[in-house]
């Protein structure tokens, strides 16, 4: 299981709570285009076979790529790699850029699957976030890829905004729901250093998300959506049988993929590299044959690090059999700090498998923090 990554560094507005990578001038999209179609070629061979499971094109805005861009790109791929009609071909796109033309070239470029940012069905809070589509654009966009065959679906939407009330965040569940759509994701309204949104909340022009209304709407939403035939497979993902996410499935399984762009990431088991997260020096680096990538050789215990905080978001959780892969210190380490979380209630144990509770979504990052092994 192998998937491609593609870093598409644009957006047309600057959302307040955002800490990718991005910028609001597509003055060098030319020049990228070429750089990630040459970063393609020179790393062909990094993952394990030619045949990808999915490719995902996300950013940033990737719905501002034009019919002319994509060609290039996936007449790239192609001469590097293979798929077929199971390969999962996401794009993430917004819902301003949503419209019967954008969506006849995803299809002609086989791409199967949108991840739309919805974000919020609300006005109030599409304009604290800063998003650039409005509320109403936000639902035409739905129906309007729906209509055009796009079935297979996934929205994202932002819970704990100082702006959604709990009256409003059910109404945005409903609102979801209403549609059938067959994959949601939802994150949390965190504040990331270095954003717009850390600037305000420091400087007293915005109040900072309240952590108990964000678990309230946490659990309101795991309540709703499971009782409607969802798995809540990832803490931040919702699926339907059938329509968990290829490649976001990979990551958190620890399957190899190649990442292209400025600021993405790869990983083939044995190491992990990303590129630099700056658009002229990761285009200069790429046409020069000189790419500007910092490359990291993977301890067992950073390996084993990564599996805890990786797997105990997901269903399926962690093994103990796969934990001992990683060193009897490991494993005795783990077995040790494991028994306080399944005490405490966080943490279920079903035979070698511990997957954490309800209770215990909530406190995922100081769990995984709590199970780390450090070496000395």
């Amino acid at each position: 299981m192998s998937g491609i990554y593609l870093h598409i560094p644009f957006c047309r507005k600057a959302c307040h709570y955002c800490n990718f990578h991005f910028s609001t001038s597509l003055r060098l999209k030319d020049e990228m285009i070429e750089a990630i179609c040459m970063e393609i070629g020179m790393r062909k061979n990094y993952l394990p076979n030619s045949h990808l499971t999915s490719i995902y094109f996300g950013g940033g805005t990737p719905s501002l790529l034009k019919d002319a861009d994509l060609e290039l790109i996936f007449k790239t791929i192609s001469k590097h790699f293979s798929w077929d009609e199971m390969t999962e071909i996401t794009l993430e796109a917004n819902p301003d850029d949503i419209n019967p033309a954008t969506l006849s070239t995803f299809k002609k470029w086989e791409i199967n699957r949108l991840s739309i940012g919805v974000q919020s069905f609300f006005d109030e809070d599409l304009k604290w976030m800063n998003r650039a589509h409005n509320a109403g654009e936000a639902e035409r966009c739905i129906k309007a890829a729906q209509d055009a065959g796009f079935a297979n679906l996934t929205i994202d939407l932002i819970y704990g905004s100082p702006t959604t009330t709990m009256e409003m965040w059910k109404k945005n569940i409903s609102t979801t729901l209403s549609f059938d759509i067959p994959h949601i994701s939802s994150y949390c309204m965190t504040v990331e250093e270095k954003t717009a949104l850390f600037h305000q909340i420091k400087t007293q022009q915005s109040i900072a998300p309240d952590p108990e209304k964000s678990a309230n709407q946490f659990d309101m939403l795991v309540s709703n959506l499971v009782s409607h035939g969802y798995e809540h497979y990832e803490i931040s993902n919702f699926g339907k049988p059938g329509h968990h996410a290829i490649h976001n499935t990979n990551y958190w399984r620890g399957a190899e993929y190649l990442g292209i762009g400025p600021s993405a990431h790869s990983f083939d088991s044995k190491t992990r590299s990303w590129n630099i997260p700056n658009n002229k020096k990761y285009i200069d680096g790429m046409l020069a044959s000189t790419p500007v990538t910092e490359v990291e050789i993977l301890s067992d215990a950073t390996k084993y690090n990564e599996y805890i905080m990786t797997g105990l978001r997901t269903m399926w959780g962690v093994n103990t059999l796969k934990i001992q892969s990683f060193g009897p210190e490991k494993a005795a380490y783990f077995n040790k700090m494991v028994i306080k979380e399944v005490a405490g209630g966080y943490i279920n144990k079903i035979e070698n498998d511990f997957m954490l509770t309800a209770l215990g979504k909530h406190f995922a990052d100081r769990i995984a923090m709590n199970l780390f092994f450090i070496d000395e």
